[in-house]
């Protein structure tokens, strides 16, 4: 005989199970205290059948509502890091070149007015020196 003609000899028989089973499994999968594959082992079975129920009667999955479960991993986490070290040094620069614009102002406006403004902001004249004398200031 042809293989494709013979039947198996250990088929299995087709069980349907009650909801309140199928809720029940669903439930300590989500307890955890049992995984898919020990639950279809358990009651013999399909992964896809016990994913079936867990979509139909869990409590956690609606249907709209995406659950997103994500392990960072190392080289995701490097990715981030080299991204927010481009980002860091881009700003850096642009205040890098900033300063430089600013100190070209300064230099430009000291040739214009012949003075030294970098000296003049650096110390402020005091407030004591440009104070009117006369009454009312404390001064004789």
């Amino acid at each position: 005989m042809n293989k494709s003609n013979e039947k198996k000899s250990s088929l299995r028989q087709r069980r349907t199970f009650s909801e309140a089973v199928k809720k029940q499994i669903v439930q300590d999968i989500e307890k955890g205290k049992a995984t898919v594959l020990e639950a279809s082992r358990e009651i013999g079975a399909h992964q896809g059948t016990i994913y079936t129920w867990i979509y139909r009667y869990s409590r956690y999955l609606t249907k709209n509502k995406v659950m997103v479960i994500e392990d960072k991993s190392e080289s995701y986490r490097s990715t981030e890091l080299e991204k927010r070290l481009k980002e860091a040094e881009a700003a850096l620069g642009r205040k890098q070149m900033e300063i430089d614009f600013l100190n070209k102002i300064i230099d430009l406006a000291n040739d214009e007015y012949h003075t030294d403004l970098k000296k003049n902001l650096v110390n402020p004249p005091s407030l004591g020196s440009n104070r009117p004398k006369g009454k009312g200031t404390g001064t004789k």
